[in-house]
């Protein structure tokens, strides 16, 4: 176990954003952190707990860490320590417009800009239920930025009318960039950053879940349990030991599948456009064509970004090269797969599961409580019809730890831009 003793020496405490930093930096990192200020004690990783230890000037902050990389561990929390702790400077006051906002996206933001002044993210948060499309960029008026999420529409004509009110800046609370025209934004000098990963782990795993839950049918065994059914039939599934996963894709999200793959027993196999060598060289994955890949996958799971090459790489043509009992999972954009083609398939009987958290035509049901509503949508209920296909609303990235570490960068990315910082790879560009 290492042990640190920091004396406060910061004038304005521990205040929110050295937590956020601080937490940040500890989920990178397997040994577990535990802080205490006097009888109060937090956990590391938590952004929230470690803002309630009400840290002052001359407090001293006890940290202790414990795990298998702990010396790594210690050396980032001195780091950060050394530069994150004390006061420093900010830029002037900064507003911003956040579209589309629940009140989980509240919960952690409000945290991070309760301070204002030197050394705090200095920001005035104005929260809008609403999203940012045409009918409601008007809303903006009077901030310096806005921040949106997935689900938004920042097309040409509204990003023209942010920049008429005098918008610098686009964050995007999220990593996918495909519903913003950089090409306008770079026209009208706006900057937009993004956040290039939350929590990998998070996606991932909600990829499998999902994909057992549609491979085992577990939606239907608990309707059938609640009504008192106890049979098996419309239940039988697929081992996944010894069949071969493929995985699309091989950022870090893709990575991490195929590590939970592996450790289902299964062989896996992947394409990227820019195949990362090392991970051949680690035993993680071997690389194939795409075309090897839909023919020889048991499982097939898509974790590309969406770009024009990408848009409906899920066609006819390509489902036809898969097996007739392939399983299909998509937790990264709707616009992979060509829906009409999926359906087409489904009703032919091809696919032994899918496995859908984005689909084409989800944008008006995102996030949105329609349990009173009669759904117009026919893609969205035809999906629902099939009982091998199992659909959730967007909400991979919804953990704990990927809403903090959003939250984080999402104001480390604010901050930066006013300050005239780097923007390290969260800034996004017209190709």
């Amino acid at each position: 176990m290492k042990q640190i003793n920091y004396v406060v020496t910061n004038r304005l405490g521990i205040h929110a954003r050295p937590c956020a930093v601080f937490a940040q930096g500890c989920t990178e990192f397997r040994s577990l952190v535990r802080v205490k200020n006097g009888e109060k004690e937090a956990n590391g990783r938590s952004v929230l707990e470690l803002i309630k230890l009400g840290l002052k000037k001359d407090d001293v902050m006890t940290i202790k860490i414990e795990g298998t990389d702990e010396e790594a561990c210690y050396d980032a929390i001195m780091n950060i320590l050394d530069k994150e702790f004390n006061a420093g400077t900010s830029g002037d006051l900064f507003k911003i417009a956040f579209f589309g906002t629940k009140d989980y996206d509240r919960i952690f933001f409000t945290e991070l800009i309760k301070e204002k002044g030197d050394g705090t993210y200095n920001t005035e948060i104005q929260f809008l239920d609403s999203n940012l499309e045409p009918e409601t960029v008007s809303l903006a008026a009077g901030n310096d930025a806005v921040c949106v999420f997935v689900n938004a529409n920042v097309n040409g004509d509204v990003v023209r009318e942010l920049h008429k009110m005098g918008i610098r800046l686009i964050l995007l609370r999220c990593a996918g960039f495909n519903n913003v025209d950089l090409e306008a934004a770079k026209e009208c000098g706006i900057t937009v950053l993004r956040v290039p990963a939350y929590s990998p782990y998070a996606v991932a795993e909600h990829a499998m879940a999902i994909m057992q839950e549609a491979n085992r049918r577990l939606h239907k065994a608990y309707t059938k349990m609640k009504d008192n059914n106890f049979a098996l039939n419309g239940l039988l599934g697929l081992d996944l030991h010894n069949k071969v996963a493929g995985i699309v894709g091989t950022g870090r999200i893709g990575v991490c599948m195929a590590q939970i793959c592996k450790g289902y027993g299964m062989k896996v196999i992947g394409w990227d456009a820019f195949p990362n060598k090392t991970l051949e060289e680690q035993g993680i994955l071997t690389y194939v064509d795409q075309e090897e890949l839909f023919r020889t996958a048991d499982l097939i799971s898509l974790h590309a970004p969406l770009f024009p090459n990408t848009h409906h790489m899920i066609n006819e043509e390509t489902i036809g090269m898969m097996k007739e009992t392939v399983m299909l999972v998509n937790t990264s954009r709707g616009g992979l797969i060509d829906t009409e083609a999926l359906i087409r398939a489904l009703k032919g009987g091809k696919f032994h599961a899918v496995a859908l958290d984005v689909y084409e035509g989800e944008d008006d049901n995102v996030y949105n409580d329609r349990s009173d509503e009669v759904i117009q949508d026919c893609i969205t209920a035809r999906l629902l019809s099939f009982p091998q296909v199992v659909v959730t609303s967007h909400q991979a990235f919804f953990t704990k730890e990927a809403m903090q570490a959003i939250a984080v960068v999402t104001m480390e990315n604010a901050r930066n831009f006013n300050e005239g910082n780097d923007y390290g790879n969260a800034e996004v560009k017209a190709q």
